[in-house]
C-alpha cells in the first residue's frame, strides 16, 4: 500500500489552495451565471505552472493533489472541467512526439494562450467509441471531415479540438485523431450542472483539415483514446471523493452552527452518525482511488481497478451530496447554498469518462465474468 506521504505535498497544496481561494471562489457564482470561466483564469493558472502538470512537469499524483485542493478549497468539478480541459485535449498530441503539433497546440494550451477540447462522443455513439461515424476522407494534403460531435466540454471556447474521426473500416481499427481548428459550427448546450463549464455540439460539414494535423498514425486513434481514458477516469474518481469531502465539510459546519430544539443539530445522534457514515464512505473511496492512481502512475496494468475506483467514488459522492442537502434542510435546496451546486455537479461523474454501467461491464469482462 502507498503511504500518506506520497500525497502530502504540503507546499503544492498550499499553492493550489491560495490560488483557489483568491482566483476562483470569489468569482464562481458569476461564472456559473455566465456559463463559462474567463480566458484570463487559464493564464493565471499557467503562471503558477498548474496547466503543465503531467506534461512539462509533475505526474498523475500531482494532478490528484491539484484536483483535491481546488474542490476542497471551494472550487468545483465544473471549474476543473472548464479550466483543465487540456488534460483530455493534448495528452495524445504530447505522447505522439510530433513536435509541430506540440508547438502549435500543446504548448500554447499549457501557457494558457489556447483552449483545447476533445471531441469523441456523437449523438449515436456515446460510450461506444468504436461506433463513431464522423468521417474524414483524405484528399491530397487535406482531410475532408463530415459529422457531428456532442457533449463536448469547452467546445464553445475551444481554439482547437482533438477529434476522433473514421478514416478506415468499421470498428475500432478505422479511427484516427485529427486536430481541427476552424470551419465547423457550434451549438451551446444547457446542462443540469457544471454551469461554469461550457458544453457544445459541433457540426462538421465538408471541413478541410490539413493532413499534418493527424495525431499519431492513421487508423491508430482508438488505442490512443483508450490509453488516456485511464487517467481521465482516475481524475473523475478524485473529483467525486473531493466533492464529497467538501460537501461533508460544509455540512459539519452547518450542523455545528444550526440550532434545533435548543441544541446544535450535530448533537442529535441521528445526525452525528450520518456524518460518520459520510466520512467513512469518503475515506474508503479516497484511499482506494489514491492507491490505484499510484499504480497507474507506475504504468501498471490496472484497468479493472480503475473501473472499481471510479464507480466506488461516484457512488460515495452521490450518497454524500444527497445527505448533505438533506442535513442542510430547506437551505440545501437553495441556489445560494454551495451544497446545492455540488449536488447538481456530482450527477455527471457517473456518466462522463465512461458510464458506471460501462465501467461494471468492462470490469466483468476483464475478470472473465462476461
Amino acid at each position: 500500500m502507498i503511504t500518506k506521504d506520497l500525497y502530502e505535498r504540503k507546499e503544492f497544496r498550499q499553492l493550489v489552495k491560495d490560488f483557489t481561494r483568491n482566483e476562483i471562489v470569489p468569482h464562481l457564482d458569476e461564472w456559473e451565471r455566465q456559463g463559462e470561466v474567463p480566458r484570463e483564469l487559464h493564464k493565471k493558472a499557467a503562471e503558477l505552472d498548474l496547466l503543465g502538470i503531467g506534461f512539462e512537469h509533475g505526474d498523475l499524483l500531482d494532478s490528484v493533489v491539484l484536483t483535491e485542493e481546488i474542490i476542497q478549497s471551494g472550487g468545483s468539478s465544473g471549474v476543473m472541467a472548464a479550466l483543465f480541459t487540456l488534460g483530455i485535449a493534448i495528452p495524445h498530441i504530447w505522447q505522439s512526439g510530433n513536435q509541430d503539433l506540440i508547438e502549435r497546440f500543446a504548448k500554447p494550451a499549457i501557457r494558457g494562450e489556447k483552449i483545447g477540447s476533445l471531441a469523441v462522443t456523437e449523438p449515436g455513439a456515446g460510450s461506444d467509441v468504436a461506433g463513431i461515424r464522423t468521417k474524414a476522407v483524405k484528399e491530397g494534403d487535406h482531410y475532408i471531415v463530415n459529422g457531428t460531435k456532442t457533449f463536448i466540454t469547452s467546445g464553445c471556447r475551444a481554439d482547437f479540438v482533438t477529434t476522433a474521426v473514421r478514416t478506415g473500416e468499421k470498428g475500432h481499427k478505422g479511427i484516427s485523431l485529427l486536430v481541427i481548428e476552424d470551419g465547423f459550427t457550434r451549438r451551446k448546450l444547457d446542462k443540469m450542472g457544471w454551469h461554469c463549464s461550457d458544453t457544445a455540439e459541433l457540426h462538421f460539414d465538408d471541413v478541410h483539415v490539413p493532413a499534418k494535423n493527424l495525431v499519431g498514425e492513421e487508423n491508430q486513434g482508438f488505442a490512443l483514446i483508450m490509453r488516456q481514458f485511464q487517467v481521465e477516469r482516475i481524475t473523475m474518481a478524485v473529483e467525486a471523493y473531493a466533492t464529497a469531502q467538501r460537501a461533508l465539510d460544509l455540512t459539519v459546519e452547518w450542523t455545528r452552527n444550526r440550532e434545533t430544539f435548543g441544541k446544535p443539530l450535530i448533537k442529535n445522534q441521528v445526525v452525528s452518525h450520518k456524518l460518520a457514515e459520510m466520512a467513512q464512505k469518503i475515506d474508503l473511496a479516497r484511499t482506494y482511488t489514491r492507491e490505484v492512481a499510484a499504480r497507474v502512475n507506475r504504468n501498471e496494468e490496472c484497468v479493472t481497478e480503475v473501473c472499481f475506483a471510479k464507480n466506488a467514488a461516484v457512488q460515495a459522492c452521490g450518497e454524500v451530496v444527497d445527505a448533505a442537502v438533506q442535513l442542510h434542510g430547506g437551505m440545501g435546496y437553495m441556489r445560494e447554498s454551495e451544497v446545492e451546486r455540488h449536488y447538481r455537479d456530482a450527477r455527471i461523474l457517473g456518466i462522463g469518462g465512461g458510464a458506471s454501467e460501462v465501467m461494471t461491464e468492462l470490469a466483468a469482462r476483464r475478470l472473465g465474468f462476461a
